[in-house]
């Protein structure tokens, strides 16, 4: 038996113990019977309308739980719907005050989940705004009255975070910009007008919008700084160009120069003013001393001449060059030529400074060759002849692939302007071939004149006693001679310079010898390097005296000998005249 049971039979037996004692004291009152059904009517009525009563509360309770489990199912079913949630499963064989209890609870959860996300939702509308405001950018696609899912919250946290990282970065952008706009604005003396520059320039920073259009604007306006600022800079250089240019001309004092210094370097608004109006001034003075002017920008062309290898009919095609009715007229043509000038070296330079470059090293190649020749060279000491040797050669091989350039820079250049490229009047490839053919002329004479130098001064050495005077018409052919000479010069070179000095009477010293056969003690050679002395050792040169130097005569070896070749023979020639007594005995030592 339930307890609910045993506790409503308890009740019946305390009301049926109530009427009995009620009853019992009817009795010992003397309650007649008719008042004691009376009373116990009224016991009855009373204890019916309490049961009733609660009958009818209960009742109510019963009809509040129905109503409260369909309401509450009807909010989860909703709650369920706008959060996008699977609808809660009710549990079976429960009571009707369980399952209220459960529906409720689960509306509760479901109640505080909707509240949470439309919280989350407001904070996230409300960061999304601040950022349409600085922006200027489109709100984010949701409903603020909705019940987002958390799929939806977190893609709107994710799109709260780019548009915070794109606004950092847009106002970096802006606060870098800003910095070089400001610093053009101070160096353009510009004070802003426009109410976009005013906002730009305001302190307060966060006020300005950092929309993609004023991105734009203010990429924008600052290429239009520095375009202002770079023609600024290119006026004023081409100011100050001209201002040096006049300077130079009206010779302007340097102290009168210092103290316009200060516009000379900067180039702000002020400064080109300043230099606009110092080339107004000085271009009145120029009027004033055109003739000085024009003088001085005549010496400007005439370097521009040589710089372009001008010819003197090209030059004389400039006819005010050479006048002299100095007016404004003719200086305006002297301006306007000196500019074309300048214009034509600039547009060919590298062809130009290559043609310098051949002149240079041509003149250096023949100054090395000249030297090469010069029988001084071989006192030479610290190893420069190797050294000029080295360089001769180099030039030998830089010369010909330098000018393989310039025949096809000039190719192109002849091309391009329709006309011969001439140098001084001369094509300069012509001008090439015919300084190496008169390089190689030259070459020959010398040697021609060396080896009948050499041959003259041989005859003299050694019958200076028997002649005055040697008859050369007998002497073998110049040019087989040389090619002999030549052979014998490839032998062998020495450094060494040996004199030979006649005695008093002009005959040729001829080296004595000590009694026994011995040779006498030499000197060590005076001006030579150990590679010449090693080289000198044991050779019959070794023999040789120095001996005093007459004052009829004096004569070097070294003088007219300009290789070890020509050395030998002449020494031998004149140590050992008995071998060399005929004229087709010394022939016949120079050709073999």
């Amino acid at each position: 038996m339930r307890k609910s049971e045993v506790l409503a039979a308890e009740a019946v037996s305390c009301l049926n113990k109530a009427l009995c004692h009620l009853k019992d004291i009817w009795e010992e009152i003397g309650i007649p019977e008719d008042q004691r059904l009376q009373r116990t009517n009224v016991v009855k009525n009373h204890i019916k309308n309490l049961l009733d009563m609660m009958i009818k509360e209960e009742e109510s309770l019963k009809k509040r739980l129905i109503n409260s489990i369909q309401t509450c199912r009807t909010d989860m079913e909703k709650l369920c719907l706008e959060l996008q949630l699977p609808v809660f499963e009710e549990e079976e064989g429960i009571s009707m005050l369980q399952q209220e209890k459960n529906i409720r609870t689960e509306v509760e959860a479901l109640m505080k989940e909707k509240t949470q996300r439309m919280q989350q939702l407001k904070l996230l509308l409300e960061q999304d705004q601040d950022l349409v405001d600085i922006m200027c950018s489109i709100p984010y696609g949701i409903a603020p009255d909705s019940v987002p899912s958390m799929e939806q919250l977190e893609n709107f946290r994710q799109h709260i975070a780019n548009q915070n990282a794109e606004k950092a970065k847009r106002h970096a952008e802006f606060m870098d910009v800003k910095k070089q706009i400001i610093l053009h604005m101070q160096e353009l003396d510009h004070i802003p007008e426009t109410s976009f520059e005013k906002d730009v320039v305001c302190d307060d920073e966060d006020a300005f919008c950092l929309s993609r259009d004023n991105i734009t604007s203010l990429k924008l306006l600052l290429c239009q700084l520095e375009e202002r600022k770079a023609q600024i800079e290119v006026s004023c250089e081409s100011h100050r160009e001209k201002i040096q240019q006049l300077w130079d001309r009206l010779q302007v004092p340097q102290e009168e120069r210092a103290a316009f210094n200060e516009h000379m370097v900067a180039s702000r608004k002020r400064n080109l003013e300043a230099l606009q109006a110092e080339v107004q001034r000085l271009e009145e003075l120029k009027l004033l001393n055109i003739r000085n002017v024009t003088e001085a920008i005549r010496s400007e062309i005439a370097v521009f001449w040589e710089k372009c290898f001008f010819s003197i009919d090209q030059r004389q095609d400039f006819s005010p060059y050479f006048s002299e009715d100095f007016t404004e007229d003719l200086l305006s043509l002297h301006d306007a030529e000196i500019l074309r000038l300048r214009q034509h070296y600039e547009d060919h330079k590298e062809l130009f400074d290559g043609v310098h470059r051949w002149e240079e090293s041509w003149r250096l190649f023949l100054e090395l060759e000249k030297k090469a020749t010069d029988p001084a060279r071989f006192t030479n000491r610290g190893g420069n002849l190797l050294k000029e040797e080295k360089q001769r050669s180099d030039l030998h091989k830089s010369l010909p692939k330098l000018e393989k350039k310039l025949k096809a820079q000039i190719d192109t250049w002849e091309s391009e302007q329709s006309r011969e490229f001439l140098v001084n009047g001369q094509k300069f490839l012509q001008y090439v071939q015919e300084q190496w053919e008169l390089h190689r002329i030259e070459k020959e004479k010398e040697k021609l004149e060396r080896v009948n130098e050499s041959m003259r001064c041989v005859f003299n050495l050694a019958y200076a006693p028997a002649t005055k005077c040697v008859d050369t018409s007998s002497f073998p052919n110049p040019n087989s001679t040389l090619r002999r000479a030549n052979r014998l010069r490839r032998i062998c070179c020495t450094e060494q310079q040996y004199e030979l000095r006649p005695n008093a009477d002009s005959s040729a010293q001829i080296p004595s010898r000590t009694p026994g056969g011995g040779k006498p003690p030499h000197p060590k050679p005076q001006g030579c390097n150990k590679e010449n002395e090693a080289q000198l050792k044991g050779t019959p040169l070794s023999g040789a005296l120095l001996t005093a130097a007459s004052p009829q005569r004096n004569f070097s070896i070294a003088s007219v000998a300009s290789t070890y070749s020509e050395f030998v023979v002449i020494y031998t020639f004149v140590s050992n005249p008995s071998k060399s007594s005929s004229k087709a005995t010394i022939c016949c030592m120079l050709n073999h």
